[in-house]
């Protein structure tokens, strides 16, 4: 949003409540409240507007339906609403998300054409997202983006990872080499502009990263390298982590408050090969990422000091 604000647009924003903006809050752009899961709510905010950019979406949640109610069944609802009010509609952008490809189980690169295989209830849910929305491809222009681990100022999944650092500690598996893509914000943002401006077949899907190969435990290292510390590699069993993930769960329930950690989340942890092929949106879109993971990492470190997060 702040993205399409400064170059001049004209912005309306989805929020649930007005009185949680967040990091919005000072923003020009108009806000309509509203909520995926109700349909007859978003009737307002998808009228009369040029592109609809689709970010909302569950990343955690203390029961495993609501993942499908706001990743699946909230994507058609918000699809279904453009068709209805806005026949007029230039594109539908829906951000989905590597998870909902799965790993890729060669030693290669997934790209768009292979089959999907989603090994967490999100990836499952935001999978069900794609085929919902790609079911009236031919009724609206959509397109769809999905970004592999994104990571940057605001994003609190690596700011976990950077806690532990900055006690010194870098958490790695202790028996699994994992190969990851991994995306700077900012190239997520670019990707998607990039993704309203080109003309495209309504339907097309595209992978975002930075276009490296990255294992876990080079990540950690990065980023502890632009935190100016030396931790201590702790290499975890995955029986740990599917233990820890299991009371991460429990303690949820009980409090009411989604968790970072779940089993699904280990089970995209253990997989060896989460990286993507870019080829596609390099050609089509003409997306180049600009963003190393060292010079991502440092403007990330950055942030969370100036935010006082470290």
């Amino acid at each position: 949003m702040d993205a399409l604000v400064r170059r001049g647009d004209q912005v309306r924003c989805l929020v649930r409540n007005k009185n949680y903006l967040g990091w919005v809050k000072d923003s020009p752009a108009q806000f309509v409240v509203g909520n995926c899961r109700d349909k007859d709510s978003l009737n307002q905010a998808v009228q009369d507007v040029d592109q609809v950019f689709h970010l909302a979406g569950a990343t955690t949640a203390v029961k495993e339906k609501t993942y499908f109610e706001v990743n699946g069944f909230g994507t058609e609802n918000l699809v279904r609403a453009c068709i209805e009010n806005n026949p007029r509609l230039q594109k539908f952008i829906s951000i989905s998300s590597q998870a909902a490809a799965g790993p890729c189980r060669s030693d290669g690169q997934k790209n768009e054409s292979d089959p999907c295989e989603p090994v967490s209830p999100y990836g499952k849910s935001k999978l069900l997202g794609e085929k919902l929305a790609l079911a009236h491809a031919h009724e609206l222009p959509l397109l769809i983006l999905r970004p592999c681990a994104v990571y940057g100022p605001r994003d609190k999944s690596f700011y976990t990872l950077c806690k532990g650092l900055s006690r010194r500690i870098n958490p790695v598996l202790a028996d699994n080499d994992q190969h990851i893509s991994m995306c700077h914000v900012q190239d997520l943002v670019r990707g998607i502009l990039l993704a309203a401006e080109t003309r495209t077949e309504s339907g097309e899907i595209f992978f975002l990263s930075d276009g490296h190969d990255y294992r876990m435990g080079e990540i950690g290292d990065i980023f502890a390298q632009a935190m100016h510390i030396n931790p201590l590699k702790l290499r975890l069993p995955r029986q740990m982590l599917f233990g820890m993930a299991f009371i991460a769960e429990c303690f949820s329930r009980v409090t009411g408050k989604p968790s970072i950690m779940s089993r699904g989340k280990v089970e995209e942890m253990i997989c060896k090969n989460w990286l993507c092929d870019i080829t596609k949106a390099r050609a089509v879109l003409g997306f180049e990422p600009r963003i190393s993971l060292a010079r991502g990492a440092e403007l990330t470190v950055a942030w969370y000091k100036k935010e006082n997060w470290l």
